[in-house]
């Protein structure tokens, strides 16, 4: 799976080099971890617990809260533990394995908020017949094929990232491994790399997020023919908190994977932060808690609890 190579370890340099710095990013990094998996995981449990929510929305939104846990989970306890550590070294094999996680379930969320977005199309311009269009069998092979495509570009990606020679430094300038900093280490020739990462992401990221852009421009144009004000106002809001997520998830993606390893700079970790840190803390926020349905369930799941005390 990966090519020639001497090294054994990669050094992981960090967010940053100030000793005064790093605890209280330790603490700010910690609570938006502790956040991310508090959130997430409770979204998880409440629509497995309330049988109102099992519906093809709440199933998806479970898959993304998993998503959202596992790439949030590759990346930040590994990144907590070297902010107070004087040793930020990262076997080869394990380098290889975050990444390659991290890589899966990235492109897994890219593909299940393009199947979120077309399950509200059709919820909304045709609420009867939805259950019917996305049924369950449906729900569960369109996520077990979000799943099989990013496996696969999953295996594209980290094969393109590790599999030069790797003979000289060994030193990754970043908090975790990713592609760019990585090919920086690579003594043979990575342009054909550059070249596959940027066509296997273009194809993940840009083909769901026209999928996306699509369903939300088919939502307004619904909604704009509805004669209820409050209806229209519901969706809008929704709709703009929706694509405001999604462009910042998006945005750092095309960021970082659509332009050529020697044209990354310090700005690359600032921007890695949101996508791996405050996104997946983000999105229970944004998918979930606006909503009225999960709201009532909230309430209904409190007073259930208090009921048996």
């Amino acid at each position: 799976m990966v090519g020639n190579h001497t090294l054994t370890k990669f050094v992981l340099l960090g967010i940053t080099d100030s000793q005064f710095a790093q605890v209280p990013l330790f603490g700010l990094f910690l609570l938006i971890y502790i956040f991310t998996l508090v959130g997430n995981i409770g979204i998880m449990f409440l629509v497995w617990a309330v049988p109102s929510l099992h519906t093809p929305m709440y199933f998806f939104l479970t898959h993304f809260s998993f998503t959202d846990i596992c790439y949030s989970t590759v990346i930040s306890p590994k990144m907590l533990v070297d902010l107070l550590s004087e040793n930020k070294t990262i076997s080869f094999a394990g380098c290889v394995m975050q990444f390659h996680g991290f890589a899966f379930f990235a492109t897994a969320e890219c593909h299940l908020l393009a199947v979120m977005a077309y399950d509200r199309y059709i919820a909304i311009h045709n609420p009867l017949l939805h259950m019917v269009v996305i049924s369950r069998c449906i729900c569960q092979r369109l996520v077990a094929a979000s799943y099989l495509v990013a496996f696969l570009s999953a295996i594209v990606y980290t094969i393109c990232t590790f599999g030069g020679s790797f003979c000289g430094p060994n030193q990754i300038d970043h908090f975790f491994c990713d592609a760019s900093p990585v090919l920086k280490l690579v003594c043979s020739d990575t342009h054909s790399s550059e070249i596959v990462i940027s066509i296997t992401v273009a194809i993940n990221a840009v083909g769901t997020g026209m999928v996306i852009l699509l369903s939300y421009i088919c939502i307004l144009h619904t909604v704009l023919r509805t004669n209820s004000a409050g209806s229209r106002s519901r969706a809008f809001n929704t709709c703009a908190s929706h694509l405001m997520a999604i462009s910042l998830f998006y945005g750092t993606i095309f960021f970082m994977y659509l332009q050529p390893a020697s044209s990354h700079g310090s700005l690359d970790k600032v921007v890695s932060v949101f996508y791996t840190l405050v996104t997946p803390m983000l999105n229970p926020l944004i998918y979930s808690l606006r909503n009225k349905e999960v709201k009532d369930a909230l309430v209904k799941s409190r007073r259930k609890v208090l009921s048996h005390w």
